[in-house]
């Protein structure tokens, strides 16, 4: 195995598969969120072609994007595992691509309505995007790589948000606010004519890669033999109470983020007045600062682990518990800022962003310790709850700020998170466990079973952390 060993260390065709899911992410992020900022410029009254859009309306038109994409989160698993996760990211993003380009044309003939029927269809794309990275991931990232290109493709999400949270603001002053929807769609665009020649389903469709690569990601990952598809134990899943725990994490975890997301330019322009230009870049600073601090404390996490001073099920919770009690505390510091003190309040928000990256090292990888075969099933299923909450959280913060320029009621709204944050993570820490689930094995073949007691959980793995024995993937 010393020609896998050597392919191993060097630039291949997975690092090029890699960037492209990274500029997925960016660009899928960044259509998903231009909205928050765009529509602080689309109803400025003082501004032309805007629109008179109640607080009420602009919450609904925020929240639409979830409407779809909760639909498609489970359902996309399965067509993950049958059709190959290529074809399914490529349409996300075309589909996604194709309706930004639209939407300023809709906004003027159709209103609200028709915006919110877009973002209805952004979001049913976009459905499928975390279930196919779940299996383009599993089949072209090898596992002593997996911490590493795998924090660099997840992160990109942050990224997108932050570089569109920090040009929306230029491209609306300059040249209006429907360029901002035009320069994502164009974007999206050309990635998917990369995509479409540079990408591949798997190593074994790859037309690229070497057959060294190919033998090094197939070996590391245990697909050298072929790779038996489970039937999912959708019974013990559903009953299973660490199961549940997970979902409460999650849609924990959604209704802070989205609340912040969607609402941060309005609080930033309506009780800080900030203009449009200092607004994204100051709404961007704290989703800069979530990417750069994933990346230490993902790296620190796996050598706490590889150390052994802390086992997976109390390393996870140390992190979640970072990654929710450091943001509810801060939220209920920035519910006390005074309404002129710019600095206090974009330091705040930022620390309440930057500290949730605890989350990517926290309960974001207790699907995978619980149950590595099932583990695209079961964020499916969590994705497809906590999105259910993005969608209510808008509509919650709308219907609490009577008056968006009231220092008092955004208050309300940062309470409101705290407690989230807090009732969620106390569920998780008492019912969460990194344990691998018996349900998870349910069929399985001994020799399936003797490889993955050798493989482990990839990102934290229970019996062996950053080596394996390559003889058990010899043909």
């Amino acid at each position: 195995m010393e020609v896998a060993k050597k392919s191993g260390s060097s630039w291949g065709v997975r690092h090029v598969q890699t960037f492209l899911l990274f500029l997925a992410l960016v660009l899928a992020f960044s259509m998903r969120v231009n909205m928050s900022l765009a529509i602080v410029a689309m109803t400025d009254t003082f501004s032309d072609n805007s629109f008179e859009w109640s607080i009420q309306t602009q919450s609904v038109v925020l929240s639409s994007f979830f409407w779809g994409y909760v639909i498609l989160q489970i359902p996309g698993g399965e067509l993950a595992a049958r059709y190959g996760g290529m074809i399914l990211i490529t349409i996300s993003i075309a589909v996604n691509s194709a309706v930004t380009l639209i939407i300023p044309v809709a906004a003027y003939y159709g209103g609200w309505k028709l915006l919110c029927a877009c973002r209805v269809v952004q979001g049913l794309s976009q459905g499928f995007l975390y279930p196919s990275m779940h299996n383009l991931v599993g089949k072209w990232i090898p596992l002593e790589e997996k911490s590493r290109l795998g924090t660099l493709i997840y992160a990109g999400g942050q990224l997108g948000t932050a570089f569109q949270l920090l040009s929306s603001g230029f491209i609306a002053d300059y040249w209006g606010w429907p360029a901002i929807f035009y320069v994502n769609g164009t974007l999206g665009v050309l990635w998917t004519v990369a995509y479409v020649y540079l990408g591949a389903a798997s190593p074994q469709t790859s037309k690229m890669i070497s057959a060294e690569e190919r033998l090094y990601i197939q070996t590391s990952l245990g697909h050298v033999g072929g790779h038996k598809k489970l039937k999912t134990p959708w019974k013990s899943i559903w009953t299973s109470l660490p199961f549940i725990s997970l979902i409460v994490a999650h849609c924990g975890q959604n209704w802070g983020f989205w609340t912040l997301m969607t609402e941060m330019p309005s609080y930033m322009s309506k009780v800080l007045g900030v203009d449009i230009k200092a607004n994204g870049a100051m709404s961007a600073l704290p989703y800069l600062s979530i990417y750069v601090f994933s990346i230490p404390l993902s790296f620190l996490s796996d050598y706490v682990l590889k150390k052994k001073w802390l086992s997976v099920t109390v390393s996870r919770k140390v992190a979640n518990s970072l990654g929710y009690y450091g943001p509810a505390l801060a939220l209920i510091g920035l519910s006390y800022a005074p309404a002129g003190d710019v600095t206090l309040a974009v330091t705040l928000l930022t620390v309440v962003v930057a500290l949730n990256a605890g989350h990517y090292t926290g309960y974001l990888l207790v699907h995978i310790d619980m149950s590595p075969n099932f583990a695209g099933t079961l964020m499916g299923i969590t994705n497809c709850f906590a999105n259910i909450i993005s969608i209510i959280a808008p509509l919650a913060a709308g219907a609490i700020l009577n008056d968006e320029t009231d220092a008092s009621e955004w208050r309300k709204v940062f309470f409101v998170s705290s407690a989230v944050y807090i009732a969620s993570n106390t569920f998780f820490l008492i019912f969460g466990t990194s344990e691998r689930q018996k349900w998870n094995d349910d069929g399985e073949t001994n020799e399936t079973a003797a490889a993955s007691d050798r493989l482990g959980t990839a990102g934290g793995s229970h019996r062996s952390y950053g080596s394996f024995d390559r003889k058990v993937f010899s043909p």
